[in-house]
């Protein structure tokens, strides 16, 4: 099977509830306008019918809740938004055998029931936090609960980017050209991937999962930074926080990247798939495509994806294990050959 763990979608009544509540001015239809298959099923169901064995693994597309609402607006999109992905799975099994829960992060108290209420009410596999919170980092104490309920939890947590279009230079209003997007989502997944790191997450909760989307963003090309680059830590700057968080790790900064998962969704850079491959390694890279947010408006990136699959140098069996394997091990799905 090809299990899809990182395609978007957004159920008809939290897409309208969405605009009918969002602040104005907040940049939402220009990019998803034209995109049909966010909420229509059935055309997805087309594209998907082109791939023998293709599966999706629902997760709701950007942008984060707390962009839309303030925390006393978010649990209810939360709710909505988890119910009618629930009901899509319920529907339509065969095509998507599980679906990730959204959280209201600006609202830590009402994010962790939701985590409750959805595995256990709804059958979620996972949640999905973005790289930051309203541009707060998730290695703050309020949000540590929500780390240590997915660990006792033993399902995964999908990390998306969300950077907004920032100004990249002084007297500038906004950063030009969709470099904000383009260069500052992985940047963005980079950092809070380190900032999670230095907070001793993995010290604490060895086995917690997190999927980083686009396949652990700078840091596989960038492991020759992390690596030397980190273990000097400390050395090279006045700040006392520095050294002594290096001090606090059990183990090099770069092992602890090597715990994190990643997912294939490159819109078809097999050569980039290839050094994702080489640092994390098959265990721990799962089949995704980042749908549909292609040129195409759908079927472009699974189409790419599948591509670079077959072109990447690795073994059939490492193939399967990205393609399927990792998604049976990890995740709780209603698979043929899997239980709940």
């Amino acid at each position: 099977m090809k299990i899809d763990v990182f395609p978007h979608i957004m159920p008809r009544k939290f897409f309208d509830r969405m605009l009918a509540v969002a602040p104005p001015g907040l940049t939402l239809q220009k990019r998803m306008s034209g995109i049909p298959v966010l909420v229509d099923v059935e055309q997805r169901f087309r594209i998907m019918d082109r791939y023998d064995g293709y599966v999706q693994v629902l997760t709701l597309a950007n942008p984060p809740l707390e962009v839309i609402g303030g925390p006393d607006v978010t649990p209810d999109l939360a709710r909505l938004a988890n119910d009618e992905m629930a009901a899509l799975v319920a529907k339509h099994t065969d095509r998507f055998p599980g679906f990730v829960a959204s959280l209201p992060m600006n609202n830590p108290e009402a994010a962790l029931k939701e985590i409750d209420r959805a595995i256990d009410g709804l059958g979620a596999t996972g949640v999905q936090m973005f790289s930051n919170v309203n541009r707060r980092p998730l290695d703050l104490p309020e949000f540590q609960p929500l780390f240590d309920r997915m660990a006792e939890r033993r399902l995964p947590i999908w990390l998306h980017p969300a950077r907004p279009a920032v100004a990249d230079y002084v007297g500038e209003p906004r950063s030009k050209f969709d470099l904000w997007w383009a260069f500052g989502w992985p940047y963005e997944t980079s950092v809070a991937m380190g900032r999670l790191v230095f907070s001793g997450i993995f010290d604490r909760h060895p086995d917690l999962v997190i999927i980083t989307h686009h396949m652990g963003a700078m840091i596989p090309f960038c492991a020759g930074r992390v690596g030397g680059g980190l273990d000097q830590l400390g050395t090279r700057s006045d700040d006392v926080e520095d050294g002594a968080a290096l001090g606090r790790l059990r183990k090099r900064p770069i092992d602890y990247f090597r715990m994190f998962y990643g997912d294939t969704a490159l819109f078809g850079a097999w050569h980039a798939m290839e050094s994702g491959l080489a640092f994390f390694g098959a265990d721990h890279i799962l089949f995704g495509t980042d749908m549909p947010f292609d040129p195409e408006r759908g079927p472009g990136f699974v189409r790419d994806t599948i591509a670079a699959m077959e072109r990447m140098r690795a073994t059939a069996q490492d193939k399967a294990i990205i393609y399927e394997g990792n998604a049976r091990r990890l995740l709780k799905l209603r698979l043929p050959g899997a239980s709940r």
